[in-house]
């Protein structure tokens, strides 16, 4: 169970929870990590904002007991109480589905989360305001496809070179880069806060991009959960309804990520959270 740098208890509470693009069933899915981290915090509502799973990325679907063991955990969590919201994304599209249900689970395309401060965010996953192109079902799985494939290539050239898991490679610049140049610069941004502002909201929750972030965009809040493939990161509320945004400690966090206005002092150990608030 991971330890917090500030020094509180292992169990961290906050009042709502934002985590988006675990990838279950996909090869490059950190489980280990994903699981130290839900054990190691609670909230009253967790919002899981898309792409849970990996249900479209056209080859076998990797599970494990560490896979089962994530799915009990937030079971677990909703039968104690904790409401779970689940806003399917693009990689698990067919749980918009009528129909589809998961016991304990709310499932909706978005939902306006009221913080206890009064502010009001959109939360939903992001690929809504892809371009047309990149909504189409084919294209979602010939680009997890590409990935998949990227990505055994990498753990090839990673046992070769003797990196860890945690150290960034060549192939781990060439997605990030890959996922920025997909979201067109800040016109994924642009047309989420929009969409916030229209729904009435100050800001907008979402992930689909793999870029972490919690920031203004013309005066609209915008929160991006990031992953659980490479950043290792997710959004948080606190009881008095500031935004923080967490970061499991030893994960290759982009350096181009701003830090929000109060940083976590000191140097947290390893499988620790290092936060920022807003």
């Amino acid at each position: 169970m991971p330890t917090f740098s500030d020094g509180r208890s292992a169990r961290t509470s906050y009042r709502s929870l934002f985590i988006s693009d675990l990838h279950l069933g996909a090869r490059a899915c950190r489980t280990g990590p994903i699981l130290d981290f839900l054990r190691g915090v609670e909230a009253e509502t967790i919002y899981l904002v898309g792409d849970i799973f990996d249900l479209w990325h056209g080859g076998r679907l990797h599970w494990a007991a560490a896979h089962d063991a994530i799915m009990a955990e937030l079971r677990a969590r909703a039968k104690a109480g904790t409401r779970v919201v689940y806003l399917p994304g693009n990689h698990d599209a067919r749980m918009r589905d009528p129909g589809a249900a998961i016991e304990g689970w709310e499932l909706r395309e978005a939902v306006i989360h009221t913080a206890a401060d009064g502010r009001r965010y959109l939360v939903l996953h992001g690929d809504q305001c892809d371009p047309r192109i990149l909504r189409w079902h084919l294209m979602t799985r010939l680009g997890s496809r590409a990935d998949a494939l990227l990505r055994q290539f990498d753990g090839h050239l990673r046992r070769r070179a003797g990196l860890t898991e945690w150290e960034q490679s060549f192939v781990d610049r060439m997605l990030s880069a890959a996922n920025t140049l997909l979201a067109m610069g800040d016109r994924f941004e642009r047309k989420l806060t929009r969409l916030a502002g229209a729904a009435g909201a100050v800001g907008v929750i979402c992930g689909h991009s793999h870029k972490p972030g919690l920031r203004r965009h013309n005066g609209v809040v915008y929160g991006n959960c990031g992953d659980w493939v490479d950043s290792l990161t997710a959004l948080a509320e606190d009881f008095d309804g500031k935004m923080r945004l967490l970061s499991y400690e030893r994960a290759p966090v982009p350096a181009a990520m701003p830090r929000p206005a109060r940083p976590a002092e000191g140097k947290a150990e390893a499988g620790a959270l290092a936060e920022g608030a807003m």
